[in-house]
């Protein structure tokens, strides 16, 4: 039996070289085995953390939540799992890893900053801003400039089907 190929499939160390925003790659534009293997830390990073923070909290629960608690709860419980699957697949999983720091620097941004910049933090969002200043390690991970190439500069994917689009050049 031999081992199935993916687009993630990285060539020997050797054969890597770096784009030119830095992160190494494949000849194929790929990540290479190193850059997956740091991928892989982050995911490993958030699993852990939120398994270790959420989970028992979610397990020994018991009733309803408030509303918006029940709803961070739930979100939280399935990042924990998709993180979990971007150990498997680091790259197909990336928008978990983007979702995470959006999310928290919108938050630090948006909630954390003026605080910061009026009264200060009472004791509540300095403890959610502790927490949340661990983005840094998945900031740290994700390859922005495979990011940019594939999210950014890439053409998106086709939104009608292709028998349309032939349509569309006959008029």
């Amino acid at each position: 039996m031999t081992p199935t190929t993916s687009p993630t499939t990285a060539l020997p160390p050797d054969s890597a070289s770096h784009s030119p925003d830095g992160v190494r790659t494949t000849s194929g534009g790929e990540l290479s085995l190193r850059r997956l293997y740091v991928l892989r830390f982050g995911y490993l990073f958030m699993s852990v953390g939120l398994v270790v923070v959420k989970w028992p909290s979610f397990v020994a629960h018991h009733g309803s939540w408030p509303l918006d608690e029940g709803i961070v709860e739930c979100i939280l419980l399935a990042m924990s799992i998709l993180a979990l699957l971007g150990l498997e697949y680091p790259v197909k999983m990336l928008p978990i890893l983007l979702f995470e720091s959006l999310w928290k620097l919108t938050w630090l941004a948006v909630v954390a900053l003026p605080k910061l910049l009026g009264n200060g933090l009472d004791a509540a969002t300095t403890d959610k801003f502790t927490s949340i200043l661990f983005v840094v390690v998945i900031l740290a991970v994700i390859p922005w400039g495979y990011v940019a190439r594939q999210y950014l500069a890439a053409p998106g994917d086709r939104w009608r089907s292709a028998s349309a689009a032939v349509t569309d050049h006959r008029l």
